[in-house]
């Protein structure tokens, strides 16, 4: 969640509602449980670690100041180095979702090269994986557990096909 609040504040600075509204957007329905305190203590965690600072904002007439988040450098750089992240297991999808759906509402990457970079590390662990269940003896039981990561693995490269299809420009996807 702290990766996804820091891609956020890299489009523009933001005050904790409109953070919680953009995430529960990009999430669909899989956002609505999320708790608008959630927001509140991930930003006060990324402030006590330098990664944001905050800011009093002048509120409208009919609404009080507002404390406004924005990124210092080095959360700047943390939302480059989660980026350009890539790895697998990963145990929630929702967390790929948003990290495409920040990189390119604050066009700091192609979404669809992020979904390649993820691919050709998911295609060299399927190959591994592969190879590992190969050299096992018929019925044992890591063969077994080699070809559940081998299903895993084929299940989440079918994913990113899709992924890569809603973001191909043209296809109708939605800025965060």
């Amino acid at each position: 969640m702290q990766d996804a609040v820091l891609a956020m504040l890299a489009k523009e600075p933001s005050h904790g509602y409109q953070l919680h509204a953009r995430l529960r957007r990009s999430l669909g329905p899989l956002g609505e449980a999320m708790n608008r305190g959630q927001i509140y203590v991930t930003l006060s965690r990324l402030e006590k670690a330098g990664l944001v600072v905050c800011e009093r904002a002048d509120g409208l007439p009919d609404r009080p100041e507002r404390k406004v988040y924005a990124l210092t450098p080095a959360g700047q750089q943390r939302v480059t180095a989660w980026l350009s992240e890539v790895g697998w297991p990963k145990p929630d999808l929702a967390e790929f979702h948003l990290k495409l759906t920040a990189a390119a509402a604050a066009r700091l990457a192609d979404p669809v090269e992020l979904v390649a970079a993820q691919r050709r590390e998911l295609l060299r662990r399927l190959r591994e994986a592969q190879q590992a269940a190969l050299a096992e003896p018929p019925g044992s039981g890591a063969g077994l557990l080699l070809e559940g990561v081998v299903l895993r693995l084929q299940a989440d490269l079918r994913w990113l096909d899709v992924c890569e299809r809603a973001w191909t420009p043209g296809a109708g996807t939605e800025d965060a």
